[in-house]
């Protein structure tokens, strides 16, 4: 279900919160649904706990989770929140988009393969749309 690289330059609570909105996007967590607990999902990826309640803090604030003593941790909505949060994810979008272009560009890859790549994710992610 989560999956994430030690060895990677990416952080692990970014890789943690990018896996969970992956899921989200994919359809493959739903309202309702129950995260693993904190603490168990640390010791299974072998990270800190801090490093995943962390993850969870960021969802939450964002409107997606929902976490409380006793009653663990919920999604509750698989779109953020109105207002900043949505201010800050173009923000992220846009940095995220520009950063694959480039890499795309220094690959040596067509306008034509990179045009049949976000088609194919477009598809993948608004396919009921």
């Amino acid at each position: 279900m989560i999956t994430i690289s030690l060895d990677s330059s990416v952080p692990i609570h970014d890789q943690l919160v990018g896996e969970f909105r992956r899921l989200i996007a994919e359809g493959k967590l739903k309202v309702g649904d129950e995260l693993p607990p904190v603490r168990q999902l640390a010791a299974d990826l072998g990270v800190s706990l801090n490093t995943v309640a962390r993850a969870y803090r960021g969802l939450t604030e964002a409107g997606l989770m929902s976490s409380g003593r006793g009653r663990g941790t919920v999604l509750i909505s698989t779109v953020e929140r109105k207002g900043q949060a949505q201010v800050e994810a173009r923000k992220r979008v846009e940095i995220s988009i520009a950063n694959a272009l480039a890499d795309a560009k220094i690959a040596g890859l067509s306008l034509a393969m990179i045009e049949a790549i976000v088609e194919k994710q477009v598809e993948k992610y608004w396919k009921s749309m």
